[in-house]
């Protein structure tokens, strides 16, 4: 695989604005062109810069960066700062009384929290880890709970006291938390006594129990329970303690610890497809720069902005684009405990009216979601208040985007599609949307300071139009440190032999089009050799998700002794699941349009339709099980981050 061929084209163009252009946080491409050649002159007095101007250090750093020892880049290691400070002491004298975060329960029930008011509880719970259980710097935490005000405490109180916290979503399983606990040797578990999602009850403290019963947990020795649902649950006299309880009698003010720029603030672990889970370790000072720059710059962030980010505080953009940066920026943000369709698909459009959220970033499988059960549903609620819209998770399919744009933003709000991920800690290509045209399924540009490039095996550019292997060429502050307790697989991973550990491997297939934009064509492994031609899977999902029948779409290869591969494609249509020779003639049709749309190598040999899609609770679809399901293969593989595991027998019995 020399490149990957690129056979999709979309030559829709969108422009900005003059009315955003000229409020903009960056409005001129003269901007945008001095912060690059900056960069490009003076690549680490630029990153200087950027954290003089934007962190508050206790200690200012001498040292930007430190590549003694690559890939283990180190930034502005002798600085000191704490993260919590930086998100809470830093407003108490400019907007205490600020609205600092609004949270919808999933029955609808709404609390805010001023800024003051969230200092006193981070405190609280800061000094009862600290001097009640004596949780000391370095230590670390799991916090395993629901999307709430506490979840966001929880966060903020470790970072305050300098223990590094990893947050495992709230609906993995008791075998997931246990890897996680054992892996991470973490010496406390914060969560709660339940959670409620979609009008049920999520029983996360039985789910702790049951990870700690099962061994190799020994290193935990306190679990703080937040009391949610009030549901009954065994309480270890022991090791159990109410958060309620722990936080009573605790000062509401507390001296943060400062620490090393590269003192780890959190583990992030990320499922792969083989092994143990991989745990993202990221520093306090790269990791809050990226956070806040990119609120500035992405979000073209204002004093009076309602931001709302859907996701769960259990994946990095909850991380970054909720229990950090919205803070770190004074941002008034919506957190939400439910889901889009509960009570019923008008639930996210319901709650933009109801708290004039001007920004919105959501994923592209909520996107498709809500254009199925409802296309038209947001011209039913006053959407007016927004101002920008933002994609996050996967490359969003140029008809979904242009919906998101003409439907919910009323053809006024510039949507950044942003590409970035668990790794990278904050974005890296993205729209700067008051000067960006934008391309419907591209995420355009680099950021300032981001080297990004596509290469082939050998690391030599492409050209414009090829695809390739897209990679970041220099170091940036923001990017994964290690892989926790596993430096040989950090390299390994993301600093391959292949580039001779020169460059950071995103595991994206990428090209760009002549007018230098990135279009992300779908995971490395994920690309597909079918005649001789390498050819990315977004594209060809896109083509598919472009027939007004089709709501979502996936595409994987299947071993095949004349064209290397087929492809094969599950299907979600608008309508209800076809049956007999309706799914012939219907999956005839999709066949014939790919054909038209990209060209006949591109055409699916097998169409097979489904409810539903496998996906993650955070929205990715996992394209390996449906490779498995392709090959007709018992699926071995671990299933437990699944939102729907049913849907696999479905998929193995359709054709």
């Amino acid at each position: 695989m020399s490149t990957i061929e690129s056979i999709l084209t979309e030559n829709r163009i969108f422009k900005p604005s003059q009315n955003f252009t000229e409020q903009a946080n960056l409005s001129e491409w003269q901007e945008y062109k001095k912060l690059l050649t900056e960069a490009d002159s003076d690549y680490e007095g630029f990153w200087a810069r950027m954290a003089t101007e934007n962190i508050d250090w206790n200690k200012p750093f001498s040292k930007i960066l430190n590549s003694d020892n690559p890939p283990f880049f180190r930034w502005f290691e002798d600085g000191e700062l704490n993260v919590s400070w930086n998100c809470l002491d830093r407003h108490l004298t400019t907007q205490p009384n600020k609205v600092a975060i609004i949270f919808e329960s999933d029955d609808g029930n709404v609390t805010r929290i001023t800024y003051k008011q969230l200092y006193h509880r981070v405190c609280q719970l800061s000094n009862g880890l600290s001097k009640e259980l004596k949780i000391l710097p370095g230590d670390r935490v799991i916090i395993y709970m629901p999307m709430s005000i506490e979840a966001v405490v929880a966060m903020q109180a470790c970072a305050r006291i300098g223990a590094t916290h990893s947050v495992v979503f709230g609906g993995f399983s008791a075998k997931s938390l246990q890897d996680r606990i054992i892996d991470a040797g973490a010496n406390c578990v914060i969560t709660a006594d339940g959670g409620i999602r979609n009008g049920k009850e999520v029983f996360l403290k039985n789910t702790v129990d049951e990870a700690l019963g099962s061994g190799g947990c020994e290193c935990v020795k306190h679990v703080v329970v937040y009391q949610r649902t009030k549901s009954t649950i065994n309480m270890d006299t022991k090791k159990d303690i109410w958060m309620h309880d722990l936080v009573q009698n605790q000062p509401d003010v507390s001296n943060p610890v400062w620490v090393s720029s590269e003192h780890p603030l959190f583990i992030l672990y990320t499922s792969g497809s083989t092994g143990k889970p991989k745990g993202v370790q990221h520093s306090s000072g790269g990791y809050l720069l990226q956070a806040q720059l990119t609120m500035k710059w992405s979000f073209d962030y204002k004093q009076k902005d309602i931001f709302w980010c859907t996701a769960d505080v259990g994946w990095v953009t909850g991380h970054t684009y909720i229990a950090y940066g919205p803070l770190a920026v004074g941002a008034t943000q919506v957190i939400f405990e439910g889901v889009p369709t509960y009570p019923d698909a008008n639930r996210f459009w319901q709650m933009i009216a109801n708290h004039s959220v001007t920004v919105f970033y959501t994923a592209p499988t909520a996107i498709r979601s809500l254009i199925k059960l409802g296309k038209d549903l947001p011209k039913q609620h006053n959407l007016t208040s927004l101002r920008l819209l933002g994609s996050v998770g996967e490359p969003i399919n140029p008809e979904a985007w242009v919906w998101y744009h003409s439907t919910v933003g009323s053809g006024k709000c510039p949507i950044v599609d942003t590409w970035w991920q668990t790794e990278t800690g904050g974005h890296m290509i993205t729209p700067l949307p008051g000067i960006t045209p934008l391309k419907p399924g591209s995420c355009t540009l680099p950021l300032p300071g981001i080297v990004a490039d596509v290469v082939d095996e050998s690391g030599e550019s492409v050209e414009k139009g090829k695809g390739g292997i897209l990679v970041i060429k220099k170091p940036w502050p923001s990017m994964i440190r290690n892989i926790w307790g596993d430096p040989e697989r950090f390299k390994k991973t993301y600093f391959p032999d292949d580039f001779d550990g020169k460059y950071y491997l995103a595991g994206d297939g990428a090209n760009r089009d002549a007018d230098g934009y990135y279009w992300i064509m779908g995971r490395i492994d994920d690309v597909l050799v079918v005649s001789g031609h390498n050819l990315g899977t977004m594209e060809i999902e896109s083509a598919l998700v472009a027939h007004p029948l089709v709501a979502e779409a996936a595409v994987v290869g299947k071993p095949d002794n004349v064209k290397g591969e087929t492809i094969v494609a599950f299907v979600v249509l608008q309508g209800d699941l076809p049956i007999g020779d309706e799914s012939d003639q219907t999956a005839q049709i999709l066949r014939n349009w790919v054909t038209k749309q990209i060209g006949p190598v591109a055409k699916p040999e097998e169409i097979r339709f489904g409810d539903n899609l496998p996906k993650t609770r955070s929205g990715k679809i996992m394209r390996r099980l449906l490779r498995s399901i392709a090959k007709d293969e018992e699926i071995t593989q671990d299933t437990s981050t699944l939102e729907n595991p049913s849907i696999l027998e479905q998929l193995k019995k359709v054709r």
